[in-house]
């Protein structure tokens, strides 16, 4: 006798099952503590399994099941070239990414990203860097404030206890790594008081490779730092990834407005902004536009 059937008539009370949930709820945890990257995939509309859940991470391995291997098939390779957006969400019919699965027309499955919450290191407590690091609280990204001079990061100046402020008495490149970790979902802005401390912070950023990493400074300071870490080794592909001078042209004068335009390239480096005028568009091209 044949036993196949439709994958819509699954049994219902398999993606539900208490294993499966702390299986689940396990393999975010992991992924949130070891600062990686995943989709968690949820079967939105359907005629069967609806709220069924499976977590694909940005490897390929993946924690849960739809109740049919064809769907978390096709599910799991959708959810990688999610991850490869700057989408923190999205809906997809199953026909979209999956034609040929007649059974599951009509279905559609919620992609949401999962990561660690962003966070802004900040080297440096001088006046661009205390700017930025309230800046950065203000945006709602977990700030991680440092200076070697103790005086320069204590509650009296922050008292936002959202700013976790880290005297490096034992050096930058300790303190740094530390807040760093392994850089997943991790912007490092390096604003301190001179080229040997931009130098000592800039190795240990680089070796963790953040999302994001920038240093201030003018164009001949900042080439001095990074020819001082070619010299030492480190690649040009790693060097291209450091926004030196930091931030985005927009005029800054004061410390604020400097981290401002800082703040502002970070956050365009998260969700893939192109930093062009919206109103563009409305502008008639020039004559070496068109």
């Amino acid at each position: 006798m044949n036993d196949a059937r439709d994958p819509r008539e699954a049994d219902d009370a398999r993606p539900h099952d208490g294993d499966d949930a702390r299986a689940l709820a396990e393999a975010i945890s992991q992924v949130l503590r070891g600062g990686s990257l995943a989709a968690l995939a949820t079967l939105v509309v359907a005629q069967r399994n609806v709220g069924a859940k499976a977590l694909v991470r940005a490897g390929g391995a993946s924690v849960g099941s739809f109740g049919d291997a064809a769907l978390d098939e096709a599910v799991a390779a959708r959810a990688i070239k999610f991850l490869s957006s700057r989408q923190e969400a999205a809906t997809h019919a199953v026909e979209e990414f999956a034609p040929t699965l007649e059974a599951w027309r009509g279905a559609r499955v919620m992609f949401e990203r999962v990561e660690p919450e962003p966070h802004v290191v900040v080297c440096g407590a001088g006046h661009v860097g205390a700017a930025l690091a309230r800046l950065a609280r203000a945006l709602s990204y977990r700030v991680t404030l440092i200076d070697d001079r103790a005086d320069f990061v204590t509650r009296a100046r922050f008292p936002d206890d959202g700013v976790a402020l880290v005297a490096a008495t034992e050096g930058w490149a300790k303190a740094v790594r530390e807040a760093v970790g392994t850089g997943r979902g991790v912007a490092v802005a390096v604003v301190t008081r001179g080229h040997n401390e931009d130098e000592e912070c800039l190795r240990a950023v680089v070796a963790a490779r953040p999302d994001y990493v920038g240093m201030i400074g003018s164009k001949r300071r900042t080439n001095i730092v990074l020819e001082r870490l070619r010299e030492a080794g480190v690649s040009e592909e790693t060097l291209r990834e450091v926004r030196a001078p930091v931030g985005l042209d927009i005029g800054a004068v004061s410390p604020e407005e400097v981290a401002l335009s800082i703040l502002a390239e970070i956050v365009a480096e998260r969700r893939g902004g192109t930093c062009a005028p919206l109103s563009a568009w409305r502008r008639p091209r020039t004559e070496n536009e068109r």
